[in-house]
């Protein structure tokens, strides 16, 4: 059963106190953070601060850890810290521009599954050779980042974003790879999150990378399935099996045509809602 990546909450590895609150967060994934959330005098002092915290039980939430890119002064050291930290599930790396980016790092980290933020031009262009790495295991989009290499403007619908985010989707649907759609940075406007979290969720990411533990609910709650689409699964598979029984290759499940396609997508329905029935407990 595929582990859920609903919400995707970044916390800066320097702060100790965001670290172990992280603990009790209903959050299906975190990303400790090496690059960004850190200041440049504090990297070495946040590596041995994620190195204590990821000692500690996080449950069943997904413990990524983003390191700085390896063209920066931090880089190697990230990578090489690690290749020996216990606790971490993979590790992300930022602005990958081609499936070389992973195989620098690949060769740093030779145990641990690689993930890719996708927010540079390039690497929309390689989004597909990107996704087919073998160490790949998902993909993050940082819309921050490609918006300012695009030099777009903010708009609710977010017009200039659909050619990157469709084709980092359609790469990672092609092999399989999880993807999360970037953050939305205004965290006390509930209802522009949630409207992003169902546009995100209706093209097809698997959940949202977030700044503030404020924002986990909603995204927890758009990403998944409703209790009327897994009624409406549980009765898509039934009809299909009982049609099936008679000889059809077709059902009729509230006046739609259910077919395989449709029974497929309805198992993998119930099984996101097992997963994330069992992730809370």
């Amino acid at each position: 059963m595929a582990r859920p990546y609903r919400s995707v909450l970044y916390i800066p590895a320097a702060n100790a106190r965001a670290m172990g609150k992280a603990q009790g967060l209903p959050a299906d994934a975190i990303i400790f953070d090496l690059e960004d959330a850190v200041a440049p005098g504090e990297k070495p002092a946040a590596r041995d601060a994620l190195a204590a915290a990821l000692a500690n039980d996080y449950g069943p939430r997904a413990r990524i850890v983003r390191i700085n890119g390896l063209a920066t002064e931090w880089g190697e050291a990230d990578a090489r810290f690690c290749a020996g930290l216990a606790g971490a599930d993979a590790v992300l790396i930022p602005k990958v521009d081609g499936p070389a980016d992973l195989d620098r790092v690949a060769a740093l980290i030779p145990g641990l599954p690689l993930w890719a933020m996708m927010e540079t031009p390039l690497g929309m262009l390689n989004a597909a050779a990107i996704a087919a790495h073998p160490r790949l295991e998902g993909m993050v989009m940082g819309t921050n980042d490609l918006a300012k290499e695009l030099g777009s403007r903010f708009r609710p619908d977010r017009l200039p974003m659909q050619a990157g985010l469709g084709l980092c989707l359609l790469a990672a649907k092609a092999h399989g790879k999880v993807i999360v759609d970037g953050v939305f940075n205004a965290f006390k406007d509930d209802d522009g999150l949630r409207a992003e979290c169902e546009q995100g969720r209706d093209m097809g990411f698997d959940g949202k990378t977030l700044i503030h533990p404020a924002q986990l609910a909603i995204a927890n709650d758009a990403f998944a399935p409703t209790e009327a689409e897994i009624d409406l699964a549980r009765r898509q598979i039934e009809a299909f099996q009982a049609a099936a029984a008679e000889g059809k290759g077709v059902a009729v499940v509230d006046g739609r045509i259910v077919e395989n396609l449709h029974v497929e997508t309805a198992r993998k329905t119930l099984d996101k809602a097992r997963a994330i029935a069992e992730m809370a407990g």
